[in-house]
């Protein structure tokens, strides 16, 4: 139901649409044009690799099978956001 985060029920499943996957930033990009997944946003990790957020959580779990055992596990280093003023 809609509402129910505003009676304090937790949803059932709990998934992130970002995910940090171990091949090039232009092989993510291939791979998820070939799944039909739309990319919300993506950076190179300092760490090697590339780190994908899709824009739904369907696009999300398709992926997460594409990828297999490309996806990463634990922390990585990202590049700090910098605004240009």
């Amino acid at each position: 139901m809609q509402d129910d985060w505003r009676r304090g029920v937790a949803p059932s499943v709990t998934t992130s649409r970002a995910m940090n996957v171990s091949i090039a930033q232009a092989d993510v990009v291939a791979l998820c044009n070939k799944h039909a997944a739309s990319i919300s946003a993506i950076e190179t990790l300092h760490s090697g690799g590339t780190r994908v957020v899709l824009q739904n959580n369907d696009a999300a779990e398709t992926m997460r099978k594409a990828f297999g055992k490309k996806i990463m596990a634990g922390t990585v280093v990202r590049t700090p956001w910098v605004r240009n003023v």
